[in-house]
C-alpha cells in the first residue's frame, strides 16, 4: 500500500509540472502526453468558465465554477492568467490548488453601499465571539476562505489586492456584504500558501485559524493591518517572507477561543524572514522603500506571541530573522496559556521603536470563567544583535506577584540604544497593571535602561552587551522579585556613580566575570546595588 502510494504521488507530482508547462485555453487542459488520461491532476482556466480578467467585471461567480468543477473531478489546478479579476469571496474546497500565474492580480471588490445587496459572504455566527475581535470570530467574510477542508493550496507568483477590503476595528461589528481578510481558514489541514503578494490585505493578510500541516512561504505582504496571524495551529511553517505592516503585527501567534474551545499553537517554526513597520503601504512591495513617520503610523510590524492566548504555546523556534524600524519580539501569556519550550536565535533588529524583547505573564483572562492564570517558561533567546533601539523603555521581562516566569535564558546579546535617561527615571516606580491589554507602552517608562526584570524564578544571562549612545542615569539591570539569577561575562556600559544592578526582593544573585564588579554570590538581598 506504501509504495502504491508512492508511486501515485511521484506520478502526480511529473504530471503537474509537465501540465503547467502546457496550459492552454479551454475549461480542462488535458494531461500531457504519456500520462494517464484519468489522472486527477487536470487544469482549469478561469477565462473558460467566464472571468474577464478586467478588473471591471465582477469575476466572483466564474472562479467559483472553475473551483468546484476541479473540486468535483477529485482535484485540480485552477490556473489564473495574466489580468485583474475583481472578486467578492471565493470559496476554497479540497484537493484543489489556486494558481495565480505571472501577472494576475485578484481584486477585493469595493463593498456595497449600506443597505445594498451582495458583496463579501456575510459572517456566520459563533457564539464565542465576545472572547476576541471580532476579525478573529468569523472567516467567512473575507476575500478567499476555506473551512473544514484538506489537500489546498494557493500558489504565485501573482497578487492579492485587498483594496475593498475593511481593516475592521476591534469588537466592532462589520455590515453583511463587508470583508475584512484577504485569506481567512479555519479547520482546516495540509495546507501550503506560497510564492505570491499581498498588498492592503485588510484586518488580516492571512488568518489561519486550527490549520495543521500550514507551510507559508516566500510571501512578501505590504499591508494596512496584522499581516500573518497563525491562531489554534499545528505543525505551521514560516519561511522567507518578507513583512511590512506599519499599523499592526507582522508575524504573530495566537490562540483565542474563536473555535469555542482552548487549543494551543504547537510545533511552529518561523525562519528566514525580514519584518519591519517603517515603510509606506505598497513600497516594500515596489521596492521605492518610503519611510514612514510615527505621525502617520504606530510602525508596529514585529513578531509577537499573543495577545489572544488561551490555549497556550509549545515547541517554537524563531531563527535567522531581520527586524527592523518596527517593535520587537513579543511573547505574551494574559488569558490562562502555557507557553514554553520556546527558541529565539539568529536576530538582528534595527531602529526598533520600543524594547527589543517584551516577556509578560498577566491575567487579563479574557476567557470563558474559572480558567486558571498561565503560565511562561522554558524560553532560550541568543545571537541577537540590536542597534539604535529606542530608551524609553528596557527589555522587560515579567510576571504578575504569585505567578513568576521559569527558567529563562539570554546568551550572545548585543544591544544599542539611543539612552539619555535621567536619574528621576531611576527611580520610577512600575505598576503591575496585569488585568489589562500586555503592552510595553502601558507600563511607562522603565528605571533600567537594559533589563528591566520583575516576578521570575530562574533566569541565566552569559554574553551579554548594553551600550547607549546617550549618557544614561538609570542601571542597566533591574531585579525585583526575582530567585535564582546567574549573570556570566556582561558588559553594561554605565555613567560613573550609577550602579549596574538594582536589586529588590532578591534571592539565589551570583554575577560572575563582569568587570568592573568582583565576582559576587548573594543569598538575599532585600534592597541593594551593584
Amino acid at each position: 500500500m506504501m509504495m502504491e502510494g508512492n508511486s501515485a504521488r511521484r506520478k502526480f507530482l511529473k504530471f503537474t509540472s509537465a501540465g503547467l508547462a502546457g496550459a492552454a485555453t479551454g475549461a480542462v487542459i488535458r494531461p500531457a502526453h504519456g500520462m494517464p488520461s484519468g489522472a486527477a491532476s487536470l487544469h482549469y482556466d478561469v477565462r473558460a468558465f467566464g472571468a474577464k480578467g478586467d478588473g471591471k467585471t465582477l469575476d466572483t461567480p466564474a472562479i467559483n465554477k472553475a473551483i468546484e468543477a476541479a473540486a468535483a473531478a477529485g482535484g485540480g489546478i485552477v490556473l489564473f492568467p495574466p489580468g485583474t479579476y475583481l472578486c467578492y469571496s471565493i470559496h476554497l474546497k479540497n484537493n484543489v490548488n489556486m494558481s495565480l500565474g505571472p501577472g494576475a492580480t485578484l481584486l477585493a471588490a469595493d463593498a456595497p453601499a449600506p443597505g445594498a445587496s451582495g458583496g463579501y459572504d456575510p459572517p456566520e455566527p459563533n457564539a464565542w465571539d465576545k472572547y476576541q475581535d471580532f476579525g478573529h470570530s468569523h472567516w467567512h467574510n473575507s476575500l478567499i476562505w476555506g473551512e473544514d477542508i484538506a489537500n489546498f493550496s494557493i500558489l504565485g507568483p501573482g497578487l492579492i489586492w485587498g483594496r475593498g477590503l475593511s481593516r475592521g476595528g476591534g469588537d466592532k461589528v462589520l455590515l453583511d456584504g463587508v470583508g475584512n481578510k484577504s485569506i481567512s481558514l479555519k479547520n482546516c489541514h495540509n495546507v501550503i500558501l506560497r510564492d505570491f503578494s499581498i498588498l492592503h490585505g485588510g484586518h488580516f493578510g492571512i488568518l489561519a485559524t486550527g490549520v495543521d500541516n500550514l507551510t507559508i512561504d516566500n510571501l512578501t505582504i505590504d499591508t494596512n493591518r496584522d499581516a500573518i496571524d497563525i491562531d489554534c495551529c499545528r505543525n505551521v511553517r514560516v519561511s522567507n517572507c518578507s513583512v511590512n505592516s506599519p499599523w499592526d503585527d507582522g508575524i504573530c501567534l495566537k490562540n483565542s477561543f474563536g473555535l469555542g474551545y482552548a487549543r494551543s499553537t504547537d510545533h511552529v517554526t518561523i525562519t528566514n524572514c525580514y519584518v519591519t513597520g517603517g515603510y509606506e503601504e505598497g513600497s516594500l512591495l515596489d521596492d521605492t522603500y518610503k519611510s514612514i513617520g510615527p505621525d502617520k503610523a504606530p510602525r508596529n510590524g514585529r513578531i509577537k506571541f499573543g495577545t489572544e492566548s488561551n490555549g497556550g504555546f509549545r515547541n517554537i523556534t524563531v531563527s535567522n530573522c531581520v527586524i527592523e524600524a518596527c517593535r520587537g519580539v513579543a511573547l505574551e501569556s494574559v488569558d490562562g496559556a502555557l507557553l514554553e519550550d520556546v527558541s529565539i536565535s539568529n536576530l538582528t533588529m534595527r531602529d526598533l521603536v520600543d524594547v527589543p524583547f517584551f516577556l509578560r505573564l498577566g491575567a487579563r483572562m479574557r476567557g470563558p470563567e474559572g480558567v486558571p492564570v498561565g503560565q511562561l517558561r522554558r524560553v532560550n533567546i541568543s545571537d541577537v544583535v540590536v542597534s539604535n533601539c529606542a530608551s524609553r523603555q528596557a527589555t522587560i521581562i515579567s510576571g504578575i506577584p504569585g505567578h513568576s516566569l521559569e527558567d529563562i535564558k539570554f546568551s550572545n546579546i548585543l544591544v544599542h540604544h539611543q539612552g539619555g535617561g535621567s536619574a528621576q527615571d531611576a527611580m520610577i516606580a512600575v505598576p503591575e497593571i496585569e488585568k489589562v491589554y500586555p503592552d510595553p507602552n502601558r507600563f511607562g517608562p522603565m528605571p533600567a535602561h537594559g533589563f528591566f526584570i520583575r516576578h521570575v524564578k530562574g533566569i541565566c544571562m552569559r554574553e551579554v552587551e548594553v551600550k547607549y549612545a546617550k549618557e544614561e542615569l538609570r542601571p542597566a539591570m533591574v531585579l525585583d522579585d526575582v530567585q535564582s539569577a546567574d549573570f556570566v561575562h556582561m558588559k553594561l556600559q554605565h555613567a560613573s556613580n550609577v550602579p549596574m544592578f538594582s536589586l529588590k526582593e532578591v534571592e539565589d544573585f551570583a554575577i560572575y566575570q563582569t568587570r568592573p564588579l568582583p565576582d559576587t554570590h548573594l543569598d538575599k538581598a532585600q534592597q541593594q546595588t551593584l
